[in-house]
């Protein structure tokens, strides 16, 4: 199911995987198919569709996450969180969601697929208050920008940075930012197989006067 179109968007987006990783991440949208019908986790029901519109938007972020340990805020099914963590064996990933349900099926995925290096927290992300900060936030799920950073900010360290995946290019929603997160940057990202606008947004706490 859909492995030649998976490798050839893998090829596409530059990553060069193993087997077992390829393998990974076909059973991932296997378990998201097999979950969703009673769960209803996302509302693509197609795995072709999954692929592109999952997988692939997820791992397009993935030359952009920089080191350290990374925290993806409102995963619901695990995205962009467990195919990083597929992708990226060597990284620490902490997945966060309010939902029980949800984060029920994020404990079980991260098992089925062996997935060591992911940890699943079921909180209100404002309420989470881990003991140590994270070196990047990520998010695919936030309405608004300053949303993100108003209730997930204190989760980054001072030195990490936030990143937001957004549809077009979120101009008003830049302008509308907290003055405790400066822009680094706004990227188009190119997803093989989707044809829509696709944006990432990476913030870093503000430098000015060292709040």
């Amino acid at each position: 199911m859909g492995t030649d179109i998976l490798e050839k968007g893998l090829l596409i987006l530059g990553f060069k995987l193993e087997q077992r990783q390829v393998g990974g991440l076909l059973a991932y949208v296997r378990l998201l198919e097999k979950w969703n019908q009673r769960y209803n986790l996302t509302a693509i029901r197609n795995p072709a569709e999954m692929i592109s519109k999952h997988l692939f938007d997820s791992l397009s972020i993935g030359p952009s996450l920089g080191e350290g340990r990374i925290l993806d805020v409102g995963s619901g099914a695990g995205l962009p969180g467990i195919p990083l963590a597929i992708a990226y064996p060597e990284r620490e990933f902490a997945l966060l969601d309010k939902s029980a349900k949800k984060t029920r099926f994020l404990i079980q995925a991260s098992i089925e697929l062996g997935l060591s290096n992911v940890s699943v927290v079921c909180e209100r992300v404002e309420a989470y208050h881990p003991p140590d900060l994270f070196d990047v936030v990520v998010t695919r799920a936030f309405a608004k920008l300053a949303d993100f950073v108003v209730q997930a900010g204190h989760l980054c360290k001072p030195s990490g940075y936030l990143l937001a995946m957004k549809g077009a290019f979120p101009e008003e929603e830049l302008k509308a930012l907290p003055a405790t997160f400066e822009i680094v940057d706004v990227c188009a990202l190119s997803v093989p197989g989707l044809n829509a606008q696709r944006h990432l947004v990476k913030l870093r706490p503000s430098r000015a006067g060292d709040h």
